[in-house]
């Protein structure tokens, strides 16, 4: 694999915040002179990271890995009306391949059950290892044995996958799949899969036959199906963000949201997200044209056929490791790490389809390093709910500490 670098996370812990709207305002008007966040205590532990968050009729489920010794746990808490629910544990292993952006994660689907991925090591090298899969019908008392959504065999990589409730039912997924690596001159790619809601594989099928190495994928389910963003390679080492719908069953020709032209020989383990209302869809990237970097978002509303033009949301420059967030009046809250001079931070903004932006807003201070991951935003009703990694400089007893956000003015 060209290029590719990619660290263990260390000891580290998650935050979250919720973003409360004063003066009257609604997350539906206009968009608001202030944003206070609030602080709200993280249901993870010390030597904990990789926060992922998915959202249910239930509220925002956050999930994180913590460890203990050589012990990978995948852990998990609903955010509901009273709070944090009780902290689950969805799976275990000390054979697991533990990544700071490539990070398991636990969604609750339309039918209660709660579905869990994270990555299992299946040969000695580096980057062999697995997509496991498991159910709970019993709110994560319990558990499925594990299984893959994959069968090819190979010790290759298989992982950077997203999960998403399939609109007839059931659990599907894509992730980026290296069994034609195994041989010269192959390339990586994306795949599908999907389950029945009696948990049998209905199907497993490529996406795209020829993506970026290690960039992380993304998934939206649309009023007209589901839409799966990545970043695409083309022979020539140009690597832009892409898109394919799940149309009748098969997935369309991937296109590119917008031919950025970035040439790169080495992936830069930058990958879009996506958010789905209806047919409006909004999509964040990074790309690296004008160097150090930037982040876009553009909008849809025809259920991703089409995308307008981007609009920039990053002030001085960016690191990336975007999310998304599309709000009931058709805008979008985007975030992104902005790098300045000698700092960077976890930031948010406001961005409406015609390219008005509202002032970025500083959801806290992070490290530039790639153990600080990937920060994320999720809505539930009228509230945001962000997570990060924070990392504290290594000491002697040194852990990751919990920081007070309070009002930020916009």
């Amino acid at each position: 694999m060209k290029s590719r670098v990619i660290g263990v996370a260390g000891s580290l812990a998650i935050m979250a915040v919720s973003l409360v709207v004063g003066n009257g305002f609604s997350l539906g008007a206009a968009p608001p002179q202030e944003i206070r966040l609030q602080s709200l205590a993280s249901p993870a532990m010390a030597n904990s990271g990789e926060p992922q968050l998915t959202v249910s009729s239930r509220g925002v489920l956050m999930s994180w890995v913590e460890r203990e010794g050589p012990t990978a746990l995948l852990k998990f808490a609903e955010r509901t009306s009273t709070g944090w629910t009780p902290t689950r544990t969805a799976a275990s292993g000390d054979n697991w391949f533990v990544n700071w952006a490539d990070v398991p994660s636990v969604m609750r689907m339309a039918n209660g059950t709660l579905a869990a991925h994270w990555l299992q090591k299946s040969g000695s090298s580096t980057y062999a290892y697995d997509v496991r899969l498991a159910q709970s019908k019993d709110d994560g008392k319990t558990w499925s044995s594990s299984f893959l959504p994959h069968h090819d065999g190979t010790q290759t990589e298989h992982g950077f996958a997203s999960l998403f409730q399939m609109p007839e039912a059931g659990l599907g997924l894509v992730w980026l799949d290296g069994r034609a690596m195994a041989e010269k001159g192959g390339a990586m790619s994306v795949r599908y899969a999907a389950f029945d809601d009696k948990g049998k594989q209905v199907a497993d099928a490529p996406v795209d036959l020829r993506v970026c190495e290690c960039c992380p994928t993304t998934a939206a389910v649309t009023a007209d199906g589901v839409i799966a963003a990545f970043r695409n390679r083309t022979e020539d080492e140009i690597r832009d963000i892409y898109v394919s719908r799940l149309d009748g069953g098969t997935w369309t020709e991937p296109k590119a949201v917008h031919n950025d032209g970035w040439k790169i020989s080495g992936c830069p383990v930058n990958g879009p997200a996506l958010s789905a209302r209806g047919r409006d869809v909004v999509i964040a990237w990074f790309t690296g044209v004008v160097a150090p970097g930037q982040v876009f978002v553009a909008f849809s509303k025809d259920a991703g056929r089409t995308f307008g033009d981007p609009i920039r949301v990053d002030d001085e420059a960016s690191l990336g490791r975007v999310d998304v967030e599309l709000m009931p009046d058709g805008s979008a809250l985007a975030t992104w790490m902005e790098q300045g001079s000698g700092s960077s931070a976890f930031r948010v903004r406001r961005i409406q389809p015609a390219g008005t932006r509202g002032a970025a807003t500083t959801v806290a201070e992070v490290s530039s390093a790639r153990t600080s991951g990937y920060p994320r935003v999720a809505r539930a009703g009228d509230e945001l709910v962000f997570a990060w990694t924070e990392v504290v400089a290594a000491k002697p007893g040194a852990r990751a500490e919990t920081r007070v956000v309070t009002s930020i003015g916009r």
